[in-house]
């Protein structure tokens, strides 16, 4: 028999709820665990500024005592109202494989969401495109990345039979890092150059990319990606949270700026070292040694870079910023001794960007999906 808990936020509990996760993929090669510290904090309404219009139920399933499955629900206020639904979302799940477990977990998300009076539920999502979403359908044998979902193969298995339909896909690609940067690419990028007056920013300094850019950063990503699938536009509040999060680590060589002739962001393309390895080897820990594995994957040698995010303003999309960022970008990457270069999640009908990696040796190696499922 399964029987199904809620979870009090806390931390101690949240701890809970993070490492059956961890545990539950226990020597799997694919697999990257999270930051355990950092998924408590974003399931914390104390921490997460997200909280300000989201809410929140967390559930694990246990049999004979022993957990068995986990599952958050979560309502994101803001998306419904500036999308026009009244959806719920499920994220942060994991089970057994057992049709019982899935079930029982579905159904108490189902039942709070029903409770809430909403309509549909979808997922897996988190409280903002900041977290993971998107359960892995294709690439089960490839290795996963810090931003993004595993997950076992029956897991969508598990949810088509409950009645869960495609609502959306990601799909994400590896590139081969070029030896050097292709013919077009340049010519593109002195053309931008020059028809618009963009200029690349480097900067040495992360204190004064922060003063300088910090804010205008974060709201580029709004205007950028507010036509995306379920976006939820990050307010004043949590643009100063990620600030603080994540400027601080990051490898200056790996951030360039496209700024226009009033030094305006008009482009910005953040990379960063794959952190996979280092992050299997620190089994979501910090402490005693995870702390030494995670510096080592920032600071060692790394044949692999993932591009977290790349966004421009929209006005200038489809108009070369893309290739003036990739002109700077890859002879850093050449010179860090990167071999491939992983996309991240991609919606599948995003041509625009899709397009960018037609001029790069490149595999689709990935591919997640969003599902849904009507209340009513």
């Amino acid at each position: 028999m399964v029987e199904i808990k809620r979870i009090e936020p806390t931390k101690s509990s949240l701890k809970r709820f993070t490492q059956f996760q961890i545990d539950l993929y226990k020597g799997n090669p694919y697999y990257v665990p999270p930051l355990i510290s950092d998924d408590v904090n974003t399931l914390l309404p104390s921490e997460n500024p997200a909280f300000d219009f989201c809410e929140a139920a967390y559930f694990m399933a246990y049999r004979d005592g022993k957990p068995v499955g986990r599952i958050a629900g979560i309502i994101n206020n803001q998306v419904n109202k500036d999308h026009g639904h009244n959806n719920a979302r499920f994220g942060f799940i994991d089970f057994i494989d057992d049709e019982e477990v899935s079930a029982a977990l579905m159904k108490a998300v189902e039942d709070w969401a029903r409770s809430k009076g909403k309509d549909k539920l979808i997922g897996p999502l988190g409280f903002t495109d900041l977290d993971h979403e998107g359960m892995l359908v294709e690439g089960f044998d490839e290795l996963s990345t810090m931003a993004t979902i595993y997950n076992y193969p029956y897991y969508p298995q598990h949810l088509e039979k409950l009645g869960y339909e495609k609502e959306s896909d990601w799909v994400e690609f590896l590139m081969t890092v070029p030896e050097a940067i292709p013919e077009r690419y340049a010519r593109v990028a002195e053309i931008v150059r020059k028809k618009f007056g963009f200029e690349v920013l480097k900067y040495k300094n992360r204190k004064q990319l922060k003063a300088d850019y910090g804010e205008a950063l974060f709201h580029l990503i709004n205007d950028a990606y507010a036509g995306l699938y379920e976006y939820s536009k990050l307010s004043d509040r949590q643009i100063q949270y990620y600030i603080d999060i994540y400027l601080g680590l990051l490898n200056l060589d790996l951030v360039t700026l496209i700024v226009d002739r009033e030094k305006r962001l008009v482009g910005v393309g953040i990379s960063m070292p794959s952190m996979s390895r280092a992050l299997q080897k620190s089994g979501g820990r910090l402490f005693p040694f995870g702390w030494y594995h995670l510096l080592k994957g920032l600071k060692g040698k790394n044949d692999r870079v993932d591009l977290l995010l790349v966004a421009v303003k929209p006005e200038f999309q489809s108009k070369g910023v893309n290739a003036l960022l990739f002109t700077d970008l890859i002879p850093h990457y050449q010179r860090l001794g990167y071999k491939y270069a992983e996309s991240n999640p991609e919606m599948e009908t995003n041509n625009k960007v899709q397009s960018q990696w037609e001029l790069f040796e490149n595999r689709q190696h990935r591919r997640r999906r969003s599902f849904a499922k009507n209340l009513k």
